[in-house]
């Protein structure tokens, strides 16, 4: 695992929102997730140290936050490029051609899967469901999700963000 450089430790903004949460969710197990969401916006991503805080911070044992943040693909465990790109593989986005449009997004960007270009721009992810199935076959772009995707449309959304 990447682990960030240095310490980290959370903002006095960031801790106004914690207990922001814990006022809403007085069980701290309850508010794992808004946590850890919190410390995607203030870290980048979650590394060993941040999964440490963030135990701290709910008083709950460090292998249940590593559980919970190798559970969702949401949370991203090492720094992501400047665009994340996640495409869905689930069944509905795979019978619509979603393998295709993966090798098409890899021939495109140069990096398969849990890469990042070298430019750092664009990092790319395999998600087992996006829930945009009506919309198959799906990709979510720095929090967008796109759907009814060809290669012209996939060629579109790159080219906007670069």
């Amino acid at each position: 695992m990447v682990d960030h450089p240095g310490p980290v430790s959370w903002s006095e903004p960031a801790r106004r929102e914690i207990d922001s949460i814990f006022a809403r969710y007085p069980d701290t197990k309850s508010a794992t997730l808004p946590v850890i969401w919190l410390a995607v916006k203030e870290f980048g991503w979650i590394s060993p140290q941040v999964e440490t805080i963030v135990a701290d911070v709910l008083n709950r044992p460090l292998n249940e936050i590593h559980s919970v943040v190798t559970f969702y693909t949401m949370f991203p465990q090492k720094p992501p490029g400047r665009h994340h790109i996640q495409i869905c593989r689930n069944i509905a986005c795979w019978l619509a051609k979603a393998p295709e449009l993966l090798e098409h997004l890899i021939a495109r960007l140069g990096i398969r899967p849990g890469e990042v270009t070298p430019d750092q721009r664009f990092s790319l992810e395999e998600v087992e469901c996006l829930a945009y199935c009506e919309c198959a076959p799906a990709l979510r772009i720095d929090g967008r999700y796109e759907g009814n995707l060809t290669r012209e449309k996939i060629d579109q959304i790159i080219d906007e963000a670069r």
